[in-house]
Formats: structure tokens, sequence, C-alpha cells
């Protein structure tokens, strides 16, 4: 313990990683191994030697470099990422290496060779939440850097990292002209990691991903989605990652019978949707993290703000309801439900939309005719019939009324106005049962909102000024 002390000192930390190297190994190792070696010996390590850098450690995708200045060190990770931006010009986008990083200026100590303390994690934790090709900072290396004009930054708030126990504040630093600085309009399928698997509670496969900057924002997911597909350009959820993905770092998954997740031999009940949410937040080095909910999910998620409620920092429910159509005290409510259900067995996979069209009408009423057309067609590909027809008698029948007076997190209720999915009562009802929780009215006949309704705009910035 003595020798720990006596070595303390307070250090420039630089952490970086390849974005998506299990991709890279797996579609061609040696290839990538060698891409790498090359890099090091032509073009970082003599880079890190330019700007007076020390190599700490690395891990083959990753390293850890100390820095005798600030300075130093951002001037290191600009040419870095401006490099890596011209050598990657010509080449595929499966094949780039790009790296993400972050900085620290903080307290380090020498133990056994390795660099360690808080200075080394929170610059670790910055660089987990950098997207490919960025730079994210601390508030104290930003601070650093007040006098330079030639750099500018956005703020990404305070961020809940994992193992660090005070919040701290991050921002991405841009460099005006740098090819490495992706413009914030631009998020689409490419810049989503890589799919990943964690096994459930009953060892079900969860497909997950994330993308974009900023705040944790998990999504909550109930059925019909796929990680990839959700990304189409006909496809409504589209413009809500594009657009959120400015603001948020989105962790996003496909449920369990559904999407890119095992269809086959799954037990679908409302617990074990719980336990998939849990299972993919805790994958990602966050202390805390926005939920967002919406229809069906919005019951998952407030059955997991009361499960781990030192895991939610702010609850967004959009499109929600607390009782599903058999639980509202309604005969002919209960009768539609049990006929869509019989409908979903026998004609879902059928190639003829028929049947799928009724779900298309209730979804969005206001879709154009390719807009239909497409969904018609991707919610066929989300899942077996089998499985969407018990997810929607699943979903009927739930009822977590009785947990709404026990959320104790900040919670935003939003509702379409004419919704036929999920009725404006419910909405209401959610907002009056959950303590203090806000709401917010749109002004639409869709369950889920098109980008060119006008009310688009108002429902994305009522997300953002509520999760500051």
């Amino acid at each position: 313990m003595a020798e720990e002390h006596g070595s303390r000192r307070l250090a420039v930390i630089v952490a970086a990683d390849i974005a998506g190297y299990s991709r890279l190994v797996s579609r061609d190792e040696r290839e990538t191994l060698d891409a790498l070696r090359s890099l090091r010996s032509e073009f970082i390590d003599p880079t890190i030697g330019k700007y007076r850098g020390r190599l700490a450690n690395t891990a083959g995708d990753s390293l850890l470099l100390e820095f005798p200045s600030v300075v130093d060190a951002t001037e290191f990770a600009i040419a870095l990422q401006r490099g890596m931006a011209v050598r990657n010009a010509n080449i595929a986008d499966n094949q780039r290496i790009d790296f993400r990083i972050g900085i620290n200026l903080g307290d380090v100590f020498e133990q056994t060779g390795d660099l360690l303390g808080e200075g080394v994690n929170i610059a670790a934790r910055l660089e987990a939440i950098a997207p490919p090709r960025e730079i994210c900072v601390s508030e104290i290396v930003k601070d650093a850097l007040a006098s330079r004009d030639d750099v500018s930054f956005r703020d990404l708030g305070p961020q809940r990292l994992k193992n660090i126990p005070r919040p701290i504040r991050a921002y991405l630093l841009s460099v005006p002209g740098s090819p490495a600085v992706k413009s914030k309009s631009e998020f689409d399928l490419k810049d989503q990691t890589d799919v990943r698997y964690v096994l459930s509670r009953d060892g079900v496969s969860i497909a997950h991903a994330s993308v974009g900057n900023g705040y944790p924002l998990a999504f909550a997911n109930s059925w019909m989605t796929h990680l990839t597909k959700d990304w189409d350009s006909l496809n409504s959820v589209r413009p809500y990652l594009a657009d959120l993905s400015k603001t948020f770092r989105l962790i996003r998954y496909d449920q369990r019978g559904n999407g890119m997740s095992d269809w086959k031999n799954v037990v679908i009940e409302f617990e074990r949707m719980v336990d998939d949410l849990e299972c993919v937040i805790d994958c990602y080095p966050c202390e805390k993290v926005a939920v967002y909910g919406a229809s069906q999910a919005a019951s998952v998620s407030i059955a997991y703000a009361i499960r781990r409620p030192e895991k939610v920092s702010h609850l967004i429910l959009y499109g929600g309801y607390a009782r599903g159509r058999r639980q509202r005290g309604d005969l002919s409510a209960t009768a539609e439900s049990e006929a869509l259900v019989t409908m979903i067995r026998q004609g879902w996979g059928a190639s003829n939309p028929a049947f799928r069209q009724m779900m298309t009408s209730l979804f969005m009423p206001g879709a154009t005719a390719e807009e239909a057309a497409y969904f018609n067609d991707f919610q066929r590909v989300c899942g077996p019939a089998e499985n969407i027809a018990r997810f929607r008698e699943m979903f009927d029948e739930m009822d977590v009324s009785k947990l709404l007076p026990k959320v104790t997190v900040p919670t935003l209720v939003v509702h379409s106005e004419e919704d036929s999915v999920a009725p404006l009562s419910e909405g209401r009802f959610l907002a009056a049962s959950i303590p203090g929780a806000r709401f917010v009215m749109l002004k639409s006949k869709n369950h889920m909102l098109f980008e060119n309704e006008p009310d688009f705009p108002k429902f994305l910035q009522s997300i953002r000024e509520f999760v500051r």
C-alpha cells in the first residue's frame, strides 16, 4: 500500500479502442491483425512519440496512453482521428479501422507496471460512450482548453459511469474542418455498433446494439422490432433513431421471439421480458440510464423501474398503457382482442398481407400506401405467427396498474390525442397514477407519429428537455 501511495501522480490519460473490432476480426482475422500492426508501426506509434506520449498498456484493440499535458493529449487525439479519416477514405465500411477516444486529467498510480486509478477509469469510461471516430473529454480537460479557438465542444451533460461514484460531465470535442468528425445529422445503420448477444436469465439469446452520442437512453422493446431493418428508409422507427442518436446513446435490443433474438423454444411471459431489458442494460458501463418504453413496452419499463430504481434516472412512456385490452372492463375490446389473436395465428405468415394490414391500419391509420405496404412486409420478418400471437395475447391480458404508485423515478408520459391502439384515457391514467408524472399530448391519429407530422418535433423536444 505504501508503494502504491508513493507512486501517485496527476496525469493526462488517453484511452482509445477500435469500434467494431470483433466484427473486423470475425470477417478476416489475419487481414485485421496485419492492418493493425502496420498502423501501429507506420502511424500510431510515431504519432504518440511526436506528442510526447507514453504507451502504458495495450490489449490488441485498445491503447492506454499517458501524456505530459492536456494540449499534447488533445493534439494526439486530433491527429489520430484526422489521420485515420484520410487512411480510411477509400476503404469499405466493413473493413475500416475506426477509433473512439476518451481523455481525462486525474489521479493515477503505478502498480507492477500497470497504470491504475480513477483518472484511468474515467478516461476508459469516456472512451466507452464516445461514438466511432470521435473524442470524448471530461470537464477538467475541456476547461484546460478554454483558450483554444480552433476547437469546440458539445455538452453531453453529467454522465453516470460504471464504478465511478459521482456524475462526470462529458463533452464531445469537435475540430472544424476535420474529416474525422461526423455530422450530427448523419447517424444511420453504419454508425450502430455490432449486434451482440447476451443470455437472459432463462438462457434465451437476446440481440442488442447501441448508436449515438451522449446520455444513455435504453429502448425497452416488446415486439415487431429488428435491429438492422429498423433503419430502412420506409421504417417509421428510423426517424426516431436518427434524431435521438444526436443527443443520446441509444441502447436497443430485439425482444425474445422477435427480430434478431432467439425465435424458437422461448417462453413469452411478462416477467421474462423485464428480465431481457435488465440483462441488456447490465451489458453497458452506465451507472444510470433513461428508459424509453413505447406502447406495450411502457409496462415493461415500469416494472423494470420498480425492480431496479437505482439504475433508472428517467422514465419515458410513449403511447403506453398499464391495462391491456382485456383488463379495461370493455366487452367489445375483449372480443376484438380474441379475434385479433386468432387472426394472427391463422394468417400472419401468409404472402397475402390482408391479415397484417389490419395491424397496420390500427398502428398507423395515416400511413401512405407505400408506408403501409412496407410495414405489412416488415411485420412478417419480425417473428413467426405463434410468437406474435402470444405477444398480442399477453399484452392484452397484462395489468400493472397496482405498480404505478410505486414508481419513484421522474416520469414523462406522452400520448397521441386520437391513438386507436392505446386510448388517450390510458395515457392519462398513467400520468395520474404515477407520482409527479409529466404529461404531454400530441395531435395525431397514429399510435406512433410519422416524421412529417406537425407534432413530431414537439415529441422529440419533450424527451430532450425532460432528460437533461
